[in-house]
């Protein structure tokens, strides 16, 4: 099955295709990512076109579209739901939207504690949700650093690590509240589309994508404007 996975959640765009082709490998993929700010409209689709002639692959040949479902930037969501959505309308092919945070947490089922993916969400609060050896613990939430700390707390956390955009900002507020160890994963502000892609992967079998097309992303929170109208 050959996958585009796209990822405009945040600040660093990133976009992945995984190609299967019987004639070949049984899968190769292709990755890129950039620190776009707030650029992601105006280098997309390039990222993509770029990365299909890389792996040799028509647009007619893709079998599936993701994108992160949310939370996460409110325009960056935006947009990726506009393209896969696009894509996938015009190539008559499934589109899956993926829970952001669960895509941070991808990579650290193995970690010994507790994982705390984190998006800022401006006003000194947090886009977060806790997991436990791959599982989700909590719910994704709207959070200040103290609510956190106190989620950390009732799941007995001896040792955290905080991944995602902002997780040094979140730890600077935790570090005064919380006394267990605490780190930040190196490689906290970069792309996962890579890891959006193998999780869309595994949902194919649960998710058909059929009635994807009237979802739209999961903010968590109404925008400035929607407050403030």
């Amino acid at each position: 099955m050959n996958i585009l996975a796209i990822d405009t959640a945040a600040n660093v765009l990133s976009v992945a295709l995984s190609v299967s082709r019987a004639d070949s490998n049984p899968e190769q993929r292709w990755y890129f990512e950039a620190d776009a700010g707030l650029r992601h409209s105006e280098i997309l689709m390039d990222m993509a076109d770029m990365l299909m002639k890389q792996g040799g692959l028509q647009p007619a040949e893709l079998d599936l579209v993701a994108c992160m479902k949310g939370p996460g930037s409110f325009t960056g969501l935006r947009i990726g739901f506009s393209a896969a959505k696009a894509l996938a309308l015009a190539l008559e092919i499934p589109f899956i939207p993926i829970p952001t945070l669960d895509c941070m947490a991808a990579s650290y089922s193995a970690w010994p504690g507790i994982v705390v993916p984190v998006i800022n969400a401006k006003k000194q609060r947090f886009f977060t949700a806790l997991y436990r050896g791959g599982v989700k613990i909590t719910d994704d939430r709207d959070a200040d650093a103290a609510a956190i700390a106190a989620l950390l707390s009732k799941a007995l956390a001896s040792s955290v690590l905080i991944t995602g955009p902002d997780a040094p900002l979140l730890k600077d507020e935790l570090v005064k509240l919380i006394p267990v160890g605490i780190h930040i994963d190196p490689a906290c502000r970069k792309g996962r589309a890579m890891e959006l892609l193998e999780l869309a992967k595994k949902n194919i079998g649960t998710d058909t994508g059929e009635n994807n097309f009237f979802a739209g992303p999961e903010y968590l929170r109404k925008s400035d404007a929607e407050l403030n109208n």
